[in-house]
């Protein structure tokens, strides 16, 4: 293996604007670590053809003043890019090529990215496990028959295992902390608003945000800062003055204060992440910042209050994909009505179908009002919890998960043990909040172990700062043997 594809993305980018390597040989060493990956099914579709042509055309004539300069990097397959697959892991876009591209995948293109190949994840990213993919479940690099997490669960096996130097996933309950967190990777959620949903395949539109995936702190500044940007084709984009995360990172955090919520001690969880949770204390305190307990009152209802409003959401979301316009049709059926149901019957797969019928069922008259409505109630009861926390203390530490990566098939028969998965991640998403997940140790089996760190909104630059400033005193280590090769 290439020791390029070991290295950060902000060292490659460095290198590359030295003019120490080419874009060229950058590109060819990942190829060469895809080539070789036989077991971990992260990629949808590879672009190695058009990837080397994009370096060699950038080595003829480099423009050195962008923020990813000749990098390739691989991209979850929930992001349209023109002239390219984007299935979003369903049978129903199994052939679609979208003809535009979505304003993220544009960022990076414009910061002087390319694209490398489109990432697995689940179905319409409606799971917590890669496993409800049409295309197969993914395994994590870090032991075999072991899930990545997900949804984008193809995005953290791929960075884990040298086969893209950063990515991006896009995060509804917890879709990028999550697997960031079972694989021992960096993810960020920003800010509802901050990163544009613009030609991503909606899942739940209030929920939806898409955010970096890094092997570093240093790095997921320097991706947010690329992807970051006002979009008047997104109703709900913030329009606010871009701002140089990467260059105004740092690890002086003395005088910060860091809230402990209670709430957040559930029952089962494991004695290691409870260590790991007191470890983070600690270093925390010793960087200078003051520990102060608070309470998040409303945290026990998120979980039932998202599973109301995430699936009403794609209900409404998911009525597009009736066989007509693009995407799979049924050849079965005598009339329009009959196509419409076994289009959907056989496009869809099963987690998806469960999440439609819940969301008909939530919206459907009689029942809004007292399931719909009343969830909408107490998101913003999740969101003023926040609010309170907030004005006594700059940023939230809690565990990213309940307990590390399991097994694949371990859970797929109990849907409410996989959404409980999302425990400590759904209620930034309710709050439409940043938080980041940050590789903070091991468990009994070498499985990573990761801390999370929830800010307040628009407030990325101190949470990245706390985020630096941990992970400089963790110094966590990838434990792998590339296993995926043999």
């Amino acid at each position: 293996m290439s020791e390029l594809t070991k290295k950060s993305l902000t060292e490659i980018a460095n290198l590359i604007k030295k003019k120490e390597i080419k874009s060229e040989e950058l590109t060819q060493s990942f190829i060469k670590n895809i080539e070789k990956d036989k077991k971990l099914n992260s990629f949808v579709t590879k672009c190695s053809e058009s990837a080397l042509k994009k370096a060699k055309d950038f080595d003829k004539k480099p423009k050195l003043n962008t923020l990813l300069p000749g990098i390739p990097i691989a991209v979850k397959d929930l992001f349209c890019t023109s002239g390219v697959k984007t299935t979003a892991g369903s049978k129903m876009l199994e052939n679609f090529i979208p003809n535009y591209e979505s304003t993220i995948t544009n960022n990076l293109w414009n910061e002087g990215a390319f694209l490398l190949g489109k990432l697995n994840c689940d179905e319409y990213a409606m799971g917590s496990s890669n496993e409800t993919s049409y295309f197969g479940n993914v395994m994590n690099p870090i032991a075999e028959n072991t899930v990545p997490g997900g949804s984008s669960g193809g995005s953290s096996s791929a960075l884990a295992a040298d086969l893209t130097p950063a990515t991006i996933g896009t995060d509804t309950g917890g879709s990028i902390r999550q697997p960031a967190s079972f694989t021992g990777t960096v993810g960020l959620k920003p800010t509802y608003g901050l990163c544009s949903r613009w030609g991503i395949v909606a899942f739940a539109s209030s929920l939806d945000q898409a955010g970096p995936m890094t092997r570093s702190v240093e790095d997921c500044a320097l991706m947010l800062e690329a992807m970051a940007s006002f979009d008047e084709r997104d109703s709900t984009s913030i329009n606010k003055k871009k701002e140089n995360y990467s260059k105004n990172l740092t690890n002086k955090i003395k005088g910060l204060k860091i809230g402990i919520p209670k709430e957040y001690r559930v029952d089962g969880m494991s004695k290691e992440i409870d260590k790991l949770w007191e470890n983070g204390k600690k270093i925390l305190k010793d960087s200078g910042a003051e520990i102060v307990d608070i309470s998040l009152p409303n945290t026990k209802y998120a979980l039932p209050a998202y599973y109301i409003v995430a699936p009403a959401e794609a209900s409404s979301n998911l009525a597009r994909y009736d066989g007509v316009k693009y995407g799979f049709r049924s050849s079965k059926g005598n009339n329009l009505i009959e196509m419409y149901e076994n289009t959907r019957s056989e496009g869809f797969g099963d987690e998806v179908k469960r999440r439609i019928l819940i969301g008909t069922y939530v919206l459907s008259s009689g029942y809004y009002d007292a399931y719909y409505l009343k969830a909408q109630k107490v998101r913003q009861l999740i969101k003023n919890d926040f609010d309170q926390a907030f004005k006594k203390v700059d940023t939230i530490l809690t565990p990213s998960t309940p307990s590390s990566a399991f097994k694949i098939g371990e859970k797929k028969d109990d849907p409410i043990s996989m959404y409980l998965n999302d425990i400590f991640t759904v209620p930034v998403n309710l709050a439409g909040i940043p938080a980041i997940s940050i590789p903070a140790g091991h468990d009994n089996n070498k499985f990573p172990l990761g801390l999370q760190l929830i800010g307040k909104p628009l407030d990325e630059q101190k949470l990245l700062n706390i985020a630096f400033a941990v992970e400089k005193k963790i110094n966590f280590k990838q434990m792998l043997n590339r296993w995926w090769e043999k």
